[in-house]
């Protein structure tokens, strides 16, 4: 995509700029290795690295304009630089984070101006609730751009996501892509880092979500209370002045949402289980292997007709009620017809590394999922809780039908189905998750094996250490293999339980001391399905005796 256009055309009020402001840049470029004859550099402060120690490296591959913090350099240094490379453009900002932002902005001629812009933020549910709208929208005859986690798509096709919401410059850049491709509407992801890095400033966005908060990166955000702040920025700086929060009043931090933003003039629209003053509440809810149906219930009188609609969706499990939920809402505040967000609800299938569902033939159920926070694997469990007892109770139906009453008793028949959990935590990420993480496992299944996630420069073994301290039973093993791991839990399946492989999700990589090596849970998890069948399972299937103080 060729983009070409005057600095004077970028520029804000408060830039101090030092040369010729009717110079043609080609593009806004925030890596020195990426600049390119013509370009605009952009000297961020990284959590790695400064960009304004690559400002001479920027100017030697072909940039013609350079932005810098003024903070960030002597007013000698400056001067230096620009008697040196006399040729170049100089703009001083006070934040290089709002400038690229606000430059970035209008290079790629303000394209959420011209597009719907529906933002999704919360700890979960963001992706799932992402695919749910994007095939809403397409069933409605839209066309549908979508960024998110795991990949990027302009209609139908796929780019790869390095980044949950990527930095501006590429963020408007897919924005004028995806409306030169023909989408009337973006679907995006908006992570808490991109909020507080002003990554997706001066987006104009039609509908923010609010989907839950719950404790997780800390180890960037420090508080609950600065993590909620940067969430709430999508709603107080960057809804449209006629724009709609759909928010989860469940969830205490979206009541507190709520809380802030009334007065403000902006639709809020709220969707809850168990609290019935929220606009949209779900009941009988009924959840199976094979999907999820509820009916819905609405205090507004604009949304009567809304009033004991039932909905079906192949996603599984109370946590996706939540997210069909706000999608629900979502459609809503874009006049999309009832009867449109139904079918395209109906047809969204599963989502990649959510409750993703591996089925070669074995007769038990096996789950890879991207639950790496507390909340997201107490969730998880409880889905799983949930659909076990649910299948335990139509087997025992089953056979009381087959049976004469008096000669079968319940109370006598093996209680079936176990759940088996394969879990780990990142490494050189929040560590006051970790045990916190091994309690609800250990809790909520039945057996548990602690392995590695994405250990990063970490030591697996001090990793796990930390999760084992928050579990007081013995009903778990420690293999740091991942691979092995997920075997182990394959083999110690039997018929009717429930195998979840839990952290990693979509993601084709495994990270270890600053590599990225190719593992798939999905793919290790066909693999050792297809070894184990057709013979004997480890142990028996469920006797976990004699697997205690297995440390591999």
């Amino acid at each position: 995509m060729k983009m070409d256009m005057k600095i004077k055309d970028i520029l804000m009020k408060d830039f101090d700029v030092k040369g010729d402001i009717e110079i043609n840049i080609s593009g806004v470029k925030y890596d020195s290795r990426d600049v390119k004859s013509g370009d605009l550099f952009v000297a961020i402060k990284g959590e790695n690295f400064d960009g304004h120690n690559f400002i001479e490296d920027a100017v030697r591959r072909g940039a013609v304009a350079i932005v810098y913090e003024q903070s960030a350099i002597s007013n000698q240094q400056s001067a230096m630089l620009m008697n040196t490379y006399p040729d170049i453009v100089w703009i001083g900002v006070r934040d290089c984070r709002d400038a690229v932002a606000s430059i970035s902005h209008n290079f790629y001629r303000r394209p959420s101006e011209e597009a719907a812009v529906i933002g999704i933020t919360g700890t979960n549910g963001k992706t799932t609730t992402s695919y749910l709208i994007k095939s809403i929208l397409e069933k409605w005859g839209k066309g549908v751009g979508l960024i998110g986690t795991i990949t990027y798509l302009i209609k139908d096709v796929a780019y790869d996501a390095p980044h949950t919401t990527p930095e501006s410059p590429d963020f408007q850049a897919l924005l004028r892509q995806m409306l030169d491709a023909g989408c009337s509407h973006v679907v995006t992801e908006v992570s808490s880092h991109s909020l507080s890095q002003k990554r997706v400033d001066y987006t104009k966005f039609k509908v923010a979500i609010f989907t839950n908060l719950t404790r997780d990166h800390l180890d960037f955000h420090q508080t609950m209370e600065d993590y909620f702040m940067a969430k709430e920025r999508l709603f107080t700086e960057l809804l449209e002045e006629n724009g709609a929060a759909v928010i989860n009043a469940d969830d205490p931090y979206g009541e507190r949402l709520v809380n802030d933003l009334e007065g403000r003039g902006m639709k809020i629209l709220t969707y809850a289980i168990n609290n019935r003053d929220a606009d949209i509440t779900a009941f009988d809810i009924k959840t199976t292997f094979k999907g999820t149906s509820f009916r819905l219930q609405t205090k507004s009188s604009e949304l009567q007709t809304l009033n004991s609609e039932l909905f079906g969706s192949p996603l599984v499990g109370v946590t996706n009620v939540y997210n069909i939920l706000s999608s629900i809402c979502a459609a809503l505040s874009l006049n999309i017809p009832i009867k449109i967000i139904k079918e395209g609800i109906a047809m969204t299938g599963l989502v990649k590394g959510r409750f993703e569902k591996v089925d070669i033939g074995q007769d038990f159920l096996a789950v890879v999922d991207y639950a790496h926070t507390e909340d997201a694997l107490e969730r998880l469990l409880m889905t799983a809780r949930q659909l076990l007892e649910a299948y335990r109770f139509a087997e025992k139906t089953e056979k009381m039908l087959k049976t004469k009453r008096q000669e079968y008793s319940i109370s006598e028949e093996r209680e079936v189905g176990k759940i088996i959990t394969v879990f780990g935590c990142g490494g050189n990420r929040d560590r006051g998750k970790r045990s916190k993480m091994g309690e609800i496992a250990a809790k909520l299944s039945d057996f548990v094996i602690i392995t590695s996630d994405n250990p990063r420069n970490e030591s697996p073994r001090g990793i796990i250490r930390d999760i084992e301290k928050g579990i007081e039973g013995d009903n778990y093993i420690v293999i740091p293999d991942r691979s092995v791991a997920i075997s182990m839990a394959v083999e110690l399946a039997s018929s009717g339980d429930i195998v979840l492989i839990s952290g990693k999700g979509h993601e084709a990589y495994q990270e270890i001391q600053g590599r990225r090596y190719d593992f798939s849970d999905r793919t290790a998890l066909e693999n050792a399905i297809r070894r184990s069948i057709g013979r004997p399972s480890f142990g028996g299937g469920t006797d976990y005796k004699g697997t205690e103080n297995i440390r591999c």
